[in-house]
């Protein structure tokens, strides 16, 4: 039995390792076959993940479409005013970063550039406002209902749909021609007070053909150009009731002190003059259909419904205007909204 035992320990020792040696090349064979290609794998997880998330995406998207198609038409607004918002962000903070890095001052822009920046810190400050009033606790539940109750005052356009951009832009323009006799009548009472007998009869004079329908053109306002340099229609001269019309002509809020009136509006005012310049470098031919509507927009006609040509026929009369004036006479490109917007043509198509 001792013989026994020791032959069949004799045996079984070298089998040990050998079949266990068999099981390591096994699980090596195994797991080799399992992870052939790791990069391999994980593209294609990544990309069938994609995959059923888009066709996920697109079915919720049918479903809303076709049981709430009014509530996806405003997601979908949404949704896309998210992306575009977010895109101007990025594009904002390449010019800012560039401007850092190559020691650029904002005049010196170009004007595609310069009208970026503007428009976005008009929207982010918007943005910003609705951030704000949302921190208290269960407020954002109400501000969501405020933004789809008032989408003209807490929204920017980016959330607009196409028919409320034209309803929204015709509103805005109408609230502003609402000052424009006022800042008439303001310059009216102004020109007894200028005195030089010349440029008070032609003060007069133009105040008069603006009330009367008459477009003025750009001789007939740039040859006014020394009553808004000083006193009493200088910018550092205007009053107050004045400077608060004209606030409202500009889409200002007139509810400042006149300290801070008197520096939005110059602000305000020598922005656009470095548009202007900017734009005259570039050319208005360069410009694309809505960026016409735009520029003419800000500088006070309602081009949301005026032709393509007429747009810029305006504008290269802007131009003309504010190319020529220097900076102690921006009082003259302020009042321009009014005298050159009042009776151009706003034929409807």
């Amino acid at each position: 039995m001792l013989i026994l035992f020791r032959h069949s320990s004799a045996w079984a020792a070298p089998l040990r390792p050998k079949s266990f040696g068999n099981r390591c090349q096994k699980l090596v064979f195994k797991s080799s076959r399992l992870h052939l290609s790791p990069k391999a794998d994980v593209k294609n997880l990544i990309s069938y993940v994609v995959t059923k998330t888009r066709a996920i995406n697109g079915t919720y998207h049918r479903f809303l479409g076709h049981h709430f198609p009014r509530f996806y038409a405003l997601y979908t607004v949404f949704m896309k005013g998210i992306q575009m918002l977010w895109a101007d962000g990025k594009k904002a903070r390449r010019i800012k970063a560039n401007m850092w890095k190559h020691n650029v001052k904002f005049h010196q822009l170009s004007y595609r550039e310069m009208e970026h920046l503007r428009q976005f810190r008009r929207d982010a400050t918007k943005c910003l406002f609705i951030g704000i009033i949302s921190i208290p606790p269960f407020t954002n539940y109400l501000v969501f209902l405020l933004m789809y109750l008032f989408p003209r005052q807490l929204l920017v356009k980016h959330f607009w749909t196409p028919k409320q951009q034209i309803d929204f832009l015709d509103i805005y323009h109408s609230l502003r021609k609402q000052s424009h006799s006022e800042i008439i009548t303001h310059l009216e009472r102004a020109s007894a007070l200028v005195s030089d007998e010349r440029l008070r009869w032609h003060l007069k004079d133009l105040c008069t053909k603006v009330q009367n329908g008459a477009h003025p053109t750009a001789h007939d306002i740039l040859a006014l150009r020394e009553c808004f340099s000083t006193w009493p229609l200088g910018l550092n001269q205007l009053q107050a009731l004045h400077m608060r019309a004209l606030s409202r002509a500009m889409l200002l809020t007139p509810y400042l002190p006149p300290a801070l009136l008197r520096w939005r509006l110059k602000s305000h005012t020598t922005v656009i003059h470095q548009l202007d310049r900017a734009l005259a470098k570039l050319g208005v031919g360069q410009l694309t259909a809505q960026e016409v509507k735009s520029a003419c927009y800000l500088r006070g006609l309602n081009s949301t419904h005026i032709a393509d040509d007429r747009c810029r026929t305006w504008l290269g009369e802007w131009l003309q205007i504010s190319c020529s004036l220097k900076e102690a006479e921006l009082s003259l490109l302020l009042h321009n909204v009014v005298l050159l917007s009042t009776n151009y043509l706003e034929t409807r198509r």
